[in-house]
């Protein structure tokens, strides 16, 4: 695990969530490569991918690091950002540098616990480990299982969180004060300014999704509040 050190610190920075709606044409693992190399050369840190197809195009055309991740639904669970060893070690075989997990204290499939999860990933995948988490209790939670790096990516995502509205600063804020590992803010970073103001609350990296790469979503709003006033 001696290398993880230099992977994250050149993850310092501004992060890109490269990802689009299944039902989108974006969803083409070439689109999101290009999605993902246009934001390296603008000066990214680097991007956060999902699914392996997609890490693996994105890899072909990207040195930068590569959070990977996949979200798979498991009948009776709430638990998808990579809720297995399996869909790891897929991600990890397309060419993620790290892994993103769900790290929240729900239920998990198979009987696994975040901290068995984590272990398998270091010992079989030799690859650090961000823990998506909505609280302070499961970010040191993760912590203490091992975590490389913790996000505030399902703030707002989850049954205890559903009444509180991304960005979690107040979270991010009480992460940086409490734990020892880099704090990623990701989860509603609308503007530049809020990604700076991230940054100034002590957050290592902030990840921007769908600000920047989210079309659908983005002309969606847009269409919305243009008809809002044209019907008005």
């Amino acid at each position: 695990m001696s290398n993880f050190s230099s992977v994250i610190q050149s993850l310092r920075g501004l992060v890109i969530s490269c990802q689009a709606p299944v039902d989108s044409p974006l969803y083409e693992p070439m689109v999101i490569a290009a999605i993902a190399q246009a934001s390296i050369n603008q000066g990214a840190a680097g991007v956060r991918v999902d699914n392996p197809a997609h890490v693996e195009a994105v890899r072909q055309r990207v040195s930068s690091p590569i959070i990977g991740l996949w979200k798979q639904m498991i009948l009776g669970f709430e638990v998808y950002i990579t809720p297995q060893f399996e869909q790891a070690r897929a991600i990890a075989q397309a060419g993620a540098d790290v892994i993103a997990i769900d790290a929240t204290l729900r239920d998990r499939p198979g009987g696994e616990t975040v901290a068995d999860l984590i272990q398998r990933i270091h010992t079989k995948l030799e690859k650090p480990v961000m823990a998506d988490v909505d609280s302070l209790e499961a970010a040191i939670a993760a912590v203490k299982a091992g975590a490389d790096l913790v996000g505030t990516t399902l703030y707002g995502y989850t049954a205890q969180t559903k009444h509180l509205t991304p960005p979690g600063f107040d979270l991010l804020e009480q992460m940086v004060k409490n734990l020892n590992v880099p704090i990623i803010c990701e989860g509603g970073i609308a503007s530049a300014e809020m990604a700076s103001r991230a940054i100034e609350l002590g957050a290592f990296s902030v990840v921007v999704g769908t600000a920047i790469t989210g079309i659908d979503l983005q002309v969606k709003a847009y269409r919305s509040q243009v008809e809002r006033v044209s019907n008005g």
